[in-house]
């Protein structure tokens, strides 16, 4: 197995942006705690406060998958749904 960098992007609407944020620092906690998860880092851009960044690292595909199905991120969707304008996803590997 090969350690997977993720990073994700999400946009929210401009008039959701606090539920938004609300919403993605509940997430932090408890998926640091989750089996394979080296990091988990929301940030937030100074410029665009609606565009939020998370720098997640994991010790595999497999165990991110296993996140992504995970009952807090059921959660998150459900309560954001239609906050969020656009949410984006890449899979990295580290190369030096």
């Amino acid at each position: 197995m090969s350690k997977l960098t993720i990073v994700a992007n999400i946009h929210a609407h401009p008039d959701k942006i606090e539920l938004v944020k609300a919403e993605l620092e509940k997430l932090i906690s408890v998926t640091r705690a989750e089996k394979g998860c080296i990091q988990y880092d929301l940030h937030q851009d100074n410029e665009t406060p609606a565009h939020f960044l998370f720098f997640e690292n994991w010790e595999s595909r497999e165990l991110w998958q296993v996140h992504l199905n995970a009952p807090h991120l059921v959660a998150y969707r459900s309560a954001t749904e239609g906050a969020v304008a656009e949410f984006t996803i890449n899979e990295m590997t580290h190369v030096g």
